[in-house]
C-alpha cells in the first residue's frame, strides 16, 4: 500500500528548502523529528478539508478497516468521541428528534465533556454491581430501555479498560430493531480488525467507531480514527469532517499523520501476522499464569488483566515489583493490574513477563473489596453541572453536594460519579479508596 503523506514529507525534506512557514524550528534538529514536522504548505493538503494526500491516505485506511469512510484524528479518540456526539445531535435534529443517548456507565470522562459541549440528553446503563471500569450490559434491560423512549444512539465502550468485550453483534441487532445508532468507543481495539477472525465493531454492526491507533498499533501517540460504517446514514459521512474540525486544533501534527499513513502500509503487509502471533503467545501466557494460580479477567486477546488480590497482592504492589524487574505496566489500582501487548511485543518480552510473574511467591489472598457505590441521584444535567460556578473541596466536606466535574485521573479516566450527581457517603468512600482527596462541586 502506498504512503502519500510520508512520501510528500520525505520529498520536501530532501529539497532542503528555506522554511519561511511554521513551525518555528524551521526543520533544524533538536529532538530529531523536526525535519519531518511541517504544516499545511502547498501540496501538504488540509486535514479537515482533505482533497489530496491526506484524503488518499484516509481512503487507504477505510479500505483496510472496511469502513464506508475513515477520518484521521491527531488528537486521539477524545476528538473522535466529541465528533461522534455532535454527529448524533445533527442526525437527531435533521429528523426533528430530541438528541438522546443511552450510554454504558463506564464511559471515558471525555464522553461527559462531549455530552456537555454538544448538549445531548444522556441516560445510563448500569452494571448489576455498579462496577467502575466495566459495564456488563444486560441485553433485556437494554432492549426494554430502548423501547421505552427513543434514543438517537446507544454508546458503549468495548473493549473496556480491563479488556472485556461487549456483545456488539447482539447490541447492533437491538439498535436496528429500535431505529437507534450504535456508537462504539473502541479506543483500545484498533487491532481487533486484523485478528484471524475480525472482532472489530464495524464488522459486528456498529455505525460509528473510534479507534486509538496509538494504543494498540505502532502509531505515534495521538493517532486515531473515526470510522463511519458503510450502512450508516449518509449524513454521518458527509458531516464527519466538519464535526472533527469543530473541536480540533487548526494545527494538526504532521508527524502523527505520517505515522497513521505508515501504519496503513504495515497493516497491509506484516501486521496481521504479527498480531496473530502475539495473540497466540498472549493466550499461552494467560494459560500459564492461570495454571500458576493467578486469577485473570477479560477476553480481549492482547490485554492481560490480573486480579492480584487473589494472589495476595494489590495491583500497585505487583506493579512496583514488575518495575523493579524493568517491566512497566499500563495501569494498576488496588484490585487490578493491566498490561497491554501489541504486534511489537516480542517473544522475549512475554517470556520475561512470565518469568517475573511466576517467580513471585503467592501469599494469603486479600479479602477486602472495593467500596460499593449505590446508583446515584442526578440533580443536574452534566452540561448544567459542568458549566456552573464550582469550587474545590476536600472529599469529607463534599457529602450532599453536587459534583461539578469528573474527579478521576487518566488512566483509567472512568468517573466514579457523573457531573450533576449528588455525592453521598458511599461515593466519598470510593473517592478515598482510589486516592482522590478533593473534588469539584457546584457552588
Amino acid at each position: 500500500m502506498n504512503t502519500p503523506i510520508l512520501d510528500f514529507v520525505a520529498n520536501y525534506r530532501a529539497k532542503n528548502a528555506v522554511r519561511l512557514h511554521m513551525p518555528g524550528h524551521k526543520g533544524k534538529t533538536y529532538l530529531g523529528a523536526e525535519p519531518l514536522d511541517i504544516t499545511e504548505i502547498t501540496g501538504a493538503d488540509d486535514l479537515y478539508h482533505a482533497e489530496g494526500i491526506i484524503l488518499e491516505s484516509e481512503e487507504n485506511a477505510a479500505s483496510l478497516f472496511g469502513a464506508g469512510a475513515t477520518f484521521y484524528s491527531t488528537e486521539g479518540s477524545s476528538l473522535a468521541i466529541r465528533a461522534m456526539l455532535y454527529l448524533v445531535r445533527l442526525l437527531a435534529e435533521s429528523r426533528g428528534e430530541t438528541p438522546r443517548v443511552l450510554a454504558g456507565r463506564n464511559a471515558h470522562k471525555n464522553f461527559l465533556s462531549a455530552v456537555a459541549l454538544v448538549d445531548v440528553e444522556t441516560e445510563w446503563l448500569f452494571s448489576k454491581d455498579f462496577g467502575l471500569l466495566s459495564c456488563d450490559i444486560d441485553l433485556e434491560t437494554c432492549d426494554r430501555m430502548l423501547g421505552e423512549k427513543h434514543y438517537t444512539a446507544l454508546y458503549i465502550t468495548s473493549p473496556d479498560y480491563l479488556g472485556n468485550l461487549s456483545d456488539i453483534r447482539a447490541l447492533s441487532a437491538l439498535c436496528k430493531k429500535h431505529g437507534t445508532l450504535l456508537l462504539v468507543d473502541n479506543a483500545h481495539g484498533a487491532y481487533l480488525k486484523f485478528l484471524p477472525t475480525s472482532l472489530h465493531p464495524l464488522d459486528l454492526g456498529a455505525d460509528l467507531v473510534c479507534d486509538s491507533a496509538h494504543k494498540t498499533l505502532p502509531t505515534l501517540t495521538g493517532g486515531a480514527y473515526l470510522h463511519v460504517a458503510k450502512s450508516a446514514p449518509r449524513l454521518l459521512r458527509d458531516e464527519a469532517k466538519a464535526a472533527l474540525a469543530l473541536f480540533a486544533s487548526t494545527s494538526p501534527s504532521y508527524l502523527i499523520l505520517q505515522s497513521l499513513d505508515y501504519t496503513n502500509k504495515l497493516l497491509s503487509e506484516r501486521l496481521p501476522k504479527t498480531i496473530a502471533d502475539t495473540a497466540a503467545r498472549a493466550a499461552a501466557l494467560k494459560k500459564a499464569l492461570a495454571e500458576g494460580d493467578y486469577t485473570l479477567t477479560g477476553d480481549e486477546p492482547l490485554k492481560l488483566t490480573l486480579l492480584p488480590k487473589a494472589y495476595g497482592y494489590t495491583g500497585k504492589e505487583i506493579l512496583e515489583y514488575l518495575e523493579s524487574q524493568n517491566i512497566v505496566c499500563e495501569f494498576a489500582d488496588p484490585d487490578f493490574l493491566v498490561l497491554m501487548l501489541s504486534s511489537e511485543t516480542t517473544e522475549a518480552d512475554t517470556d520475561t513477563l512470565a518469568q517475573a510473574l511466576l517467580s513471585l511467591p503467592k501469599r494469603t489472598p486479600i479479602k477486602d473489596e472495593p467500596p460499593h457505590v449505590a446508583r446515584p441521584t442526578a440533580c443536574l444535567s452534566p452540561r448544567a453541572a459542568m458549566m456552573a460556578a464550582a469550587e474545590t473541596v476536600p472529599i469529607e466536606r463534599a457529602v450532599g453536594r453536587i459534583l461539578a466535574s469528573p474527579t478521576v485521573s487518566c488512566p483509567p479516566a472512568v468517573p466514579i460519579l457523573v457531573s450533576g450527581e449528588r455525592i453521598e457517603e458511599d461515593a466519598v468512600r470510593a473517592f478515598a479508596y482510589y486516592g482522590i482527596d478533593f473534588c469539584r462541586t457546584v457552588k
